[in-house]
């Protein structure tokens, strides 16, 4: 909300001498939040001049140009400049006419730019100044022509300080209004704060008699709405007043356009003018009709489905069902609330004029503006609600000001006019409840004290019960309950009293086991060379199936309602589409060697089960027992993954060393790591899926327990994400990886033994699992086996057809002795054994 001083001060006692600075500590001190300074960037000399005399000069560009004499002081007077009293100016535009009084900004001014004013020759004359468009000085966008002071309604002596005549020396302070602090989107609402702040004299726009403000009667209104929202209806005040014989010609007056540039709001006319200056000065958006171009009264009601509406933007809209609208007998005429229809806007041609002023409900409002993407400064306003009291003095001051300014009549007779009574509940503040709240020793008085300064009525409890009723006042709708009355008195009483004292942690909380197990595994993950990458849990249902699914077979998945990217509506059965985007962003950057990695949920429906809810509760109130269950029920299965992808070379080329691109070897490595970091062993047996290359799959699993998989992307599917080469990847469930480790990891104890290590080789059939082989050579080895490693997968020459030669290196310890090589070698045949017996396995000669 940006905020002129001048303004401001009509209503609060704000020092002369105050800087907005001193303006914006004290708006802060009171909880708003500080965000910037607006002035207009002038620098004088910038006076009122009078055209004497020009001659229109044709340039040989085909540009005419006019060579006009200026005066700026009085005669036999120097100008602010020190120069003479009258200056020759050269002048492009052609909108002025001999005698008019004119603004001149003279050598050493400067402009918003910032540029700078100097005596220059241009067209073959010395220009000792400029002439000044309203776009120029900082006061509109139109640059149509000179600034001419008569079509502002202004006479002032040449010479005269057009700055300070203008308005324009004046200065805007921003500040941020939060949410349920709509009142201060108003200079009524920030005059207030800084009364509450400082202490200065307060003087209520609004505080008008009933008799002043009554509309008349004899214009139709009415209420129609059939289907409100949460059972509100969508209108409960409604006000309407007429003025007659306006002129929308009547120029703006300078101080008012001047104030409603700084406030951020564009001068379009008079009428137009008026009516945005009265909803910045109270708060309450106002809305001017034509008329003559109403058909019949005004009636509020919802709108049809599908039903058009062309609004002042000139667009056509269709309507929702919700949307509260504005209609007269020829049908919609305005969006309640959002913006009115171009069929009865005020123009050139407007001589009688209909003054709406109108309290909306908050939830209509908000929904029909996100609805149309159209906010606008009276939706702004009235979802965060606006003073139920305020509508019948906005009116009236709307009514005045065109009277005033546009020279029309108000014509008090006719009007109309719908309300009701405004009931505000009490509340309810107990005893000490303030202070143990907010940790404040404050006394009744200064609880009183605060609570009525921001206008509440409080009224102790009788029978000298301790506490109070307290009604707030009808501008702040967010005072609901004795929490928000706290955060009042600690606000209106400074928060720097609010004692700064860290609470005490409880002993025995911190992570959890699974949440200490996800981070082993991201930390060992990034201490081995691999960049996390998070990314968006959205995808297309076609990823999903491809890199979800084994078999590459359609799998159910969730669909968002409203999802961020239309293309991509999916929820994510697999982290692997989100590294592809991440590999492919990275990759069509020049960054073609990639190690990444996520952690993070995915998202697993069951067949059959709907997910998600055929309502969505109300907001402002707490969903009970039965509606939590039901929410909770409509959220799928979501499990924590963790996957890996390597692409281009894991050692770049480098003198002396060639490149090593990344294969599936990498891949295990990574996996091994994962493994350590949690706690388990895992082991790798050949599998297939739709997405990665056959034969270079592998199945991954934990004790017999399938966890995850790994492999090499197939060529199309790394070409389908425009990734050139190889793409090597893993993807684990992580869940089920932590929690198959236990809840504890033992580390074994060292043996100070020496270590006997032998060599078998096997001959069996190729279709076994060398994953299935080392098992039971480990299971028939016993205890004595302290490591098993695969060091070589023969198939040729010496070996049958259909058959192959696993060699595994075995290293045998025992925890109280040397062992014998005889020993060892017992305990190798026994391995040899149990896998002869498993699979026939014969040891190679």
């Amino acid at each position: 909300m940006r905020v002129p001083l001048s303004w401001l001060r009509e209503y609060v006692d704000v020092p002369q001498d105050a800087a907005p600075e001193d303006v914006l500590a004290a708006l802060v001190s009171v909880g708003f939040e500080e965000e910037d300074v607006f002035r207009f960037e002038l620098q004088g000399p910038i006076v009122v001049g009078e055209v004497l005399e020009f001659v229109e000069e044709p340039q040989s560009n085909g540009k005419t140009i006019r060579w006009c004499q200026v005066r700026v002081a009085p005669d036999g007077e120097k100008a602010a400049d020190g120069g003479d009293a009258v200056h020759g100016v050269v002048c492009g535009a052609r909108n002025f006419f001999v005698g008019d009084k004119v603004v001149v900004t003279l050598p050493g001014a400067v402009l918003p730019g910032p540029f700078p004013i100097a005596a220059r020759k241009t067209y073959g004359h010395v220009s000792d100044g400029m002439i000044a468009s309203a776009k120029e000085l900082g006061l509109g966008d139109e640059h149509n022509g000179i600034l001419r002071l008569v079509e502002l309604g202004i006479d002032a002596p040449v010479g005269t300080d057009a700055i300070a005549l203008l308005g324009l020396d004046d200065v805007a302070v921003d500040i941020n209004v939060t949410p349920d602090r709509g009142y201060a989107l108003s200079i009524r609402g920030v005059a207030r704060e800084y009364s509450h702040a400082t202490g200065a004299a307060f003087r209520d726009p609004a505080d008008r008699e009933w008799s002043e403000v009554a509309p008349g009667s004899g214009f139709p209104v009415a209420v129609d709405d059939r289907a409100p929202i949460r059972g509100r209806v969508g209108a409960s005040e409604f006000v309407a007043r007429v003025v007659r014989d306006v002129d929308p010609t009547k120029p703006t007056p300078a101080w008012m356009v001047a104030r409603l540039t700084l406030a951020g709001i564009r001068s379009l006319g008079i009428l137009i003018d008026i009516t945005n200056y009265v909803m910045l000065e109270l708060g309450q958006p106002i809305h001017g009709y034509d008329l003559d171009k109403l058909q019949g009264g005004i009636t509020v009601r919802r709108a049809a489905e599908g039903e058009k509406l062309e609004t002042l933007d000139g667009k056509v809209r269709t309507l929702s069902g919700e949307d509260l609208l504005i209609t007269d007998d020829s049908g919609p005429i305005g969006l309640a609330g959002v913006m009115g229809g171009g069929t009865t806007e005020m123009s050139a041609s407007t001589r009688n004029v209909l003054i709406e002023a109108a309290t909306f409900d908050t939830v209509s409002i908000a929904r029909t503006a996100r609805r149309h993407k159209l906010p606008s400064e009276a939706s702004r306003r009235f979802e965060r609600g606006v003073d139920p009291l305020v509508p019948f003095v906005a009116a009236r001051r709307v009514a005045d000001l065109m009277v005033e300014y546009a020279g029309g009549t108000s014509d008090d007779e006719l009007g109309g006019a719908l309300f009701a009574e405004v009931f505000i509940a009490g509340i309810e503040l107990p005893p000490l409840f303030v202070q143990h709240l907010i940790g404040v020793a404050y006394t009744d008085e200064q609880i009183e004290n605060a609570l009525r300064l921001i206008g509440c009525e409080v009224v102790p409890n009788e029978d000298d019960a301790a506490g109070w009723q307290v009604i707030p006042p009808s501008w702040r709708p967010d005072l609901t309950d004795k929490w928000t009355l706290a955060e009042e008195v600690a606000r209106i009483e400074g928060y720097d009293r609010i004692p700064s004292i860290l609470p005490t942690p409880p002993s025995g909380r911190g992570l959890t086991a699974a949440q200490q197990g996800r981070r082993r595994v991201a930390n060992a993950l990034a201490s081995a060379g691999f960049v996390e990458t998070p990314s968006f849990a959205f995808t297309t249902d076609e990823l999903n199936d491809l890199h979800g699914s084994a078999s590459g077979d359609h799998l159910p998945s969730v669909k968002l309602a409203n999802p961020l990217d239309g293309q991509s509506p999916f929820l994510r059965r697999s982290l692997v589409p989100g590294l592809l985007q991440v590999a492919h962003r990275n990759v069509s950057r020049g960054l073609t060697d990639l190690t990444l990695f996520e952690t993070g949920s995915v998202f697993l429906p069951e067949p059959g089960v709907i997910y998600g809810t055929a309502h969505v509760p109300p907001l402002a109130v707490r969903p009970d027992a039965a509606t939590l269950a039901e929410l909770d029920a409509s959220i799928p299965p979501q499990r924590r993954f963790v996957a890996v992808l390597l692409a281009g070379n894991v050692v770049a080329k480098q003198p002396g060393i060639a490149p090593v691109a990344a294969d599936l070897a990498d891949a295990l490595d990574a996996v091994r790591t994962i493994a350590s970091a949690a706690g388990v062993s895992i082991d790798v047996a050949q599998g297939q899926r739709a997405a990665l290359h056959p034969g270079r799959t592998g199945v991954l699993s934990v004790a017999g327990t399938e966890v995850g998989y790994v492999g090499e992307l197939l060529p199309a599917v790394a070409e389908a994400s425009d990734l050139p080469g190889r793409v090597i990847v893993a993807e684990l469930d992580l869940d089920l990886v932590l929690s198959l480790a236990g809840e504890k990891v033992v580390a074994a104890s060292l043996s100070g033994y020496p270590a006997a290590t032998q060599d078998v080789s096997l001959v069996l059939g190729a279709d076994v699992p060398a994953s299935e082989v080392r098992e039971a050579l480990r299971e028939g080895a016993g205890e004595l086996l302290e490591s098993l490693r695969l060091v070589d997968d023969y198939r040729g020459q010496g070996v049958p057809e259909g058959a192959k030669s696993l060699t595994f290196a075995l290293r045998f310890r025992a925890p109280d002795r040397t062992l014998t090589a005889a020993e060892a070698t017992e305990a190798k045949l026994a391995g040899v054994a149990a896998a002869a017996a498993r699979f026939g396995a014969t040891l190679r000669e």
